[in-house]
């Protein structure tokens, strides 16, 4: 029965049916779980869990992630025949698993034939077979017996150039990797790998191009507006920061020792040099409410004769004095009267303070926007403070001419000015945490491998590459730029070139020259602007420091550390801390509005007039150390007709001049004419009929004299003569009768010894001020 119903032509049961399929699905299980295995094993060794655990519960890394593997020093960092090549680094087990029977090989790629080819090797982190190389092998490879959960330890491998199978001259992708067995992985496996780049470079290339490297000394803001009453005017520091820059070790002298031994550019920022040159002689620091002196005299000496001797003529691009922020300038402060003009006076303060202090002139011919970036306004602002240079990026400026090469520097945008276009990969190469030996290593190969791809690029045309780095390098940074540049110091692809020359090259005729519009500018860029608001605040001061400068007799006393202190609050340094700008700002204003109240009208109490006539004194104060001029005092009566001034009527002004710490009481004349109070009010002006400081008010008491009580008064006068008459008669008989008493006669008695007028009254007068008639 059962057979008969598997005959063909006939249909088996639905139970039979069912116990074939799954007959089927068993017998096939293996094969499938073979099959399955098999395309897994690649996607564990390509590291698809490379990533280290972010939290418990998470799975510990597996695959070419076990094992972190760091490379802390790879030297030479661009071998030639006959080196030998050692790379040293540390392998950390980021797994819960004991790796074992391991062994760190060395493993050459494919040579890279552009610097796309170079960005996307970057970016591959895990493990590939097929796509990664065979090791070097043999000999060359250190054995690792057993690396237990969370342990680092440290490797150095080295391998003789000439084992490495290098071909022709160009970028090579070297890896590092270990490999060995775990728990769960009981046949031998790369479980972690580090890859970087290896410039191979025989012999001199005979078209190089020249590359151009800026080396910036730029600061924050660090010297405020104030200064000390001494002749000397002792500058007053914000804090005592810049000097540990500057001192041994610290980030700014780093900066000027490691670049004295490279074939640099020093762009550098005036409000530096001044600063740095303030702390040679004595200087205060703020200290909470008070100040206290500066130590760091010696320090700021040798930092400035080790550059002086570091710079060269040509070689030394000043900044506008406290690098403004053109970008904010142009998006936020144009607008703003006045602003420009601020620029202008920092180009030209920048040129004077280089040459004092270094004893050489600049080149002020170059505006830095911040990372390059720049829009037709930047451009604009730019050119308007007298640059013709405007050092831009790449990534700013982007080719749109399907170019298969990276063309020249310069620019041509318009106008006479030149776009000196930076290259953004070289630019950016060092930026980030350097502070990791194995970070720093590969910053370094990469920009060597990066300036191999452009001298091998296809192009018979003599180029001009320029490197415009972040700003205000880490002390890591410094020194991770510094190895790079030392390592192209034989000249085998490259030459070096001072950024002058870089931006006076032929510009390529197929190199774009478009500028992009100002929607393109970056948001995070922008995001960091200073507001508008800031600009509004230094046309405050400015205003305040115009009105109040014309009043001085040494001006430059003022006008100098105020002046600074506002192209400072336009600085660079600024970008992404505006409460810290806000304060510099705030403190500026403070500071001179203090200085403006040391000219004042002194408080004044009521005045009474006893009469038709009398003078009304008003004082004012200088308690600056300069003299004062130029101000003039002017009196106002709200009722002219009850008390007039000077004959003038409502208002009589006089001019003021006042010594340096002293008071000068000026009187003015006034008449009366009915009784009553009248509201008077003093402002001091400027010559040119500016208000200074705040109006003062008082009130005249007048308390006129009738004509009726002037006939009384004269009555009572009168009276009194008639009675000293009458008494002096009076005496003048009696003496007559004692003589004659002495023949007999009888003599008058004697008059009363008890005057008729009492003493004159000690009593206080009444309130408010009695004026002299």
């Amino acid at each position: 029965m059962a057979e008969a119903a598997d005959f063909q032509g006939m249909n088996p049961s639905p139970a039979r049916r069912w116990l074939r399929r799954t007959a089927a699905v068993l017998a096939g299980a293996p094969l499938i779980a073979a099959l399955l295995a098999g395309a897994a094993a690649p996607a564990a060794q390509a590291g698809v869990a490379d990533k280290a655990p972010t939290g418990s519960g998470t799975k510990a890394p597996t695959g070419s992630g076990t094992v972190a593997v760091s490379l802390d020093t790879l030297t030479p960092s661009a071998p030639v025949k006959g080196d030998t090549l050692t790379v040293s680094g540390t392998l950390t087990n980021k797994s819960k698993e004991t790796v074992t029977a391991a062994q760190v090989d060395l493993r050459v790629g494919p040579r890279l034939f552009s610097r796309s080819s170079i960005d996307g090797a970057n970016r591959r982190t895990g493990y590939l077979p097929g796509a990664d190389p065979s090791p070097v092998g043999g000999k060359y490879t250190v054995k690792i017996a057993k690396l237990p959960p969370g342990i680092s330890q440290d490797f150095t491998l080295s391998v003789p150039v000439s084992k490495l199978g290098l071909g022709d001259d160009g970028v090579y992708q070297l890896g590092v990797t270990l490999s060995g067995r775990t728990p769960h992985a009981l046949y031998d496996q790369v479980l972690g790998i580090k890859r970087t780049f290896l410039p191979w470079q025989s012999e001199d290339r005979d078209s190089k191009p020249r590359i151009s490297y800026a080396w910036p000394l730029i600061a924050a803001a660090h010297l405020t507006a104030e200064t000390g009453s001494d002749s000397q005017q002792t500058p007053v520091f914000a804090d005592d920061d810049l000097a540990a820059e500057i001192a041994p070790g610290g980030r700014l002298e780093q900066m000027v020792s490691l670049g004295s031994q490279l074939p640099v550019t020093w762009v550098i920022d005036p409000d530096l040099l001044a600063s740095v040159d303030a702390m040679t002689r004595d200087y205060r620091v703020k200290s909470g409410d008070t100040t206290i002196a500066g130590t760091n005299q010696n320090v700021a000496k040798q930092w400035l004769t080790s550059l002086e001797a570091a710079v060269t003529e040509g070689k030394v691009i000043a900044l506008p004095f406290g690098d403004p922020d053109l970008a904010s300038i142009a998006h936020r402060g144009k607008n703003v009267s006045g602003t420009l003009s601020h620029l202008q006076n920092a180009s030209e303060v920048a040129v004077t303070t280089v040459q004092t202090i270094l004893h050489l002139k600049p080149s002020t011919d170059f505006a830095w926007p911040v990372d390059g970036a720049i829009d037709p306004s930047i451009v604009d602002v730019a050119t308007s403070a007298g640059a013709h240079n405007v050092i831009a990026r790449s990534d700013s400026l982007q080719e749109n001419g399907g170019l298969v090469y990276t063309p020249t520097a310069p620019r041509p945008i318009g106008g006479g000015t030149t776009a000196v276009v930076s290259d953004s990969r070289l630019s950016t190469a060092f930026q980030g945490d350097m502070t990791k030996a194995g970070d720093s290593t590969l910053a370094v190969q990469k920009f060597l491998a990066l300036t191999l791809s452009l001298a091998e690029q296809d192009t018979d045309k003599d180029r001009s590459v320029v490197v415009a780095p972040q700003r205000m390098p880490t002390v890591a940074q410094a020194q991770t730029m510094a190895r790079a540049l030392h390592a192209l110091d034989d000249d085998r692809w490259t030459q070096s070139q001072g950024l002058v020359q870089a931006a006076e090259a032929k510009p390529d005729a197929k190199a774009t020259t478009r500028v992009p519009p100002t929607s393109r500018y970056p948001k995070k860029l922008r995001s960091q602007e200073l507001p508008t608001q800031a600009f509004q605040d230094i046309k405050s001061t400015q205003a305040s420091l115009n009105n109040f400068q014309v009043i001085l007799t040494q001006p430059e006393r003022v006008v100098t550390p105020f002046g600074n202190a506002v192209n400072r609050s336009m600085s660079t340094s600024w970008r992404g801390r505006p409460p810290e700008a806000q304060q510099y700002r705030d403190s500026v204003r403070t500071y001179l509005q203090g200085l403006v109240n040391e000219v004042q009208l002194i408080s004044k109490s009521d005045v009474t007039l006893s009469g038709r006539s009398a003078t009304i004194p008003v004082t004012v104060q200088n308690r600056l150390l300069q003299d004062v001029d130029h101000l003039v005092l002017r009196l106002r009566s709200e009722n002219a007709t009850r008390l007039k001034l000077n004959d003038d009527g409502a208002v009589s002004e006089q001019p003021i001049q006042i010594a340096g710490g002293h008071s000068q009481s000026v009187k003015f004349d006034a008449a009366a004419n009915i009784n009553g109070q009248v509201q008077m009010t003093a402002q001091l002006y400027t010559e040119d009929g500016t208000p200074y400081g705040a109006e003062m008010n008082f009130t005249v008491k007048v308390s006129e004299l009738t004509p009726t009580v002037l006939l009384v008064i004269a009555g009572g006068l009168l009276l009194l003569v008639l009675a000293g008459i009458r008494m002096y008669a009076h005496r003048k008989r009696a003496n007559a009768g004692g003589a004659a008493g002495d023949d007999g006669s009888e003599p008058e008695q004697p008059s009363d010894p008890t005057p008729d007028t009492g003493p004159e009254s000690t009593e206080p007068s009444g309130t408010g001020e009695k004026v002299d008639r």
